[in-house]
């Protein structure tokens, strides 16, 4: 089966300062990706060039096997089928959200159902006369998006969308607008830098760190298979303690001997830091393991804490809230190894 969309060694700069290195990745057909990464990772300039605004210096984007960019060549953003969905909406204040929603498209007997398909879609098929400033933020953004598929594009882009909304709506949005583009079998991109986000819209996700892909997976593979200690410290809650192999699945450190069956074949005494997500720590009343309870935080199912080991390293914590724990309380744990991960520690070469 082939790409829907191809993004293959792509390349760009500002000026003499490289943005984007030899970046590649592809997307299927319905599928919504997101591209995830700290501020100035340069996730927005690749939205950019997808959409038309930059050039490359190297590489390609093709859609549905029609090159929209090359180092030769590089197709007007008009004539790409692309929509896009920004971060501060966009929309015009002198017009109705009917108008804006009808904005671009041609004037044809079709245009008003069109429109009003689109205003029950994004549930709001009772407000087309207002005006934005009469909307709220995530009505404002549901308009934006309504817009940005009237023309039926290939694809939609969005740009740190939910990012001037409160956590509670950007959660609630970002589901209503994933359900949204699946319904209408959508492809989209999502650039933002909210983990919570992107675990709740995409299928897949690419972390960006300096111009590339360092993994792209779905978000079940970036939490629990990180590919690299980046990764792992980037996406999610955890800790890292040190540890020392004793074979190839078993490490020797300060809280005993861990064993688990998701690390790799290291030297025998290789210098290693082991993975410790909040859920692989458990309480466990009869363990000869403590930690002191250093801080606290309250998240209603559960109860996040982190712990300081006798060696002064610190791990986090997730309890069930009932198992309420004061801060420099002792607390006896065990760990969960099922799901154990280790890198090389740094510094250190096998």
């Amino acid at each position: 089966m082939s790409n829907f969309l191809d993004v293959a060694s792509l390349s760009c700069s500002y000026g003499s300062a490289p943005v984007l290195s030899q970046l590649t990745f592809s997307l299927q057909a319905g599928e919504i990706a997101c591209l995830l990464g700290p501020s100035g990772c340069g996730k927005s300039t690749l939205l950019r060039a997808i959409a038309g605004f930059e050039n490359l210096e190297t590489g390609s984007i093709t859609l549905k096997g029609q090159t929209l960019s090359n180092v030769t060549r590089t197709l007007a953003p008009e004539k790409r089928r692309i929509g896009m969905v920004f971060q501060d909406y966009a929309l015009f204040p002198h017009l109705s959200i009917e108008q804006n929603i009808a904005y671009g498209l041609p004037k044809k007997k079709e245009t008003a159902e069109r429109i009003r398909q689109l205003l029950a879609l994004i549930g709001l098929d009772e407000l087309g006369t207002r005006y934005p400033h009469e909307l709220s933020g995530g009505q404002q953004q549901r308009v934006a998006l309504a817009r940005a598929l009237a023309p039926e594009p290939e694809l939609i882009l969005l740009d740190e969308p939910f990012s001037n909304l409160d956590a509670d709506l950007r959660t609630r949005l970002s589901l209503d607008i994933r359900r949204i583009l699946k319904k209408l079998n959508i492809s989209a991109i999502l650039v933002t830098h909210d983990q919570a986000e992107a675990f709740a819209m995409s299928d897949h996700i690419g972390v960006i760190r300096d111009g590339k892909i360092e993994q792209w997976g779905t978000p079940f593979e970036l939490y629990h298979e990180p590919s690299s200690k980046f990764i792992a410290q980037f996406i999610g809650k955890g800790s890292f303690i040190a540890g020392t192999s004793l074979s190839a699945e078993s490490f020797a450190t300060e809280l005993g001997t861990l064993s688990g069956n998701r690390s790799y074949p290291y030297k025998l005494n290789s210098k290693v830091d082991i993975l410790l997500r909040p859920d692989d720590i458990v309480f466990d009343s009869s363990s000869r393991f403590k930690a002191r309870v250093d801080h606290k935080l309250f998240a209603g199912t559960e109860t996040y804490y982190q712990l300081v080991l006798g060696s002064g390293a610190e791990i986090q914590a997730a309890f069930p809230s009932h198992q309420d724990f004061n801060i420099g309380d002792t607390v006896p744990f065990g760990i969960d190894t099922e799901h154990l991960i280790t890198y090389l520690s740094e510094g250190v070469s096998e």
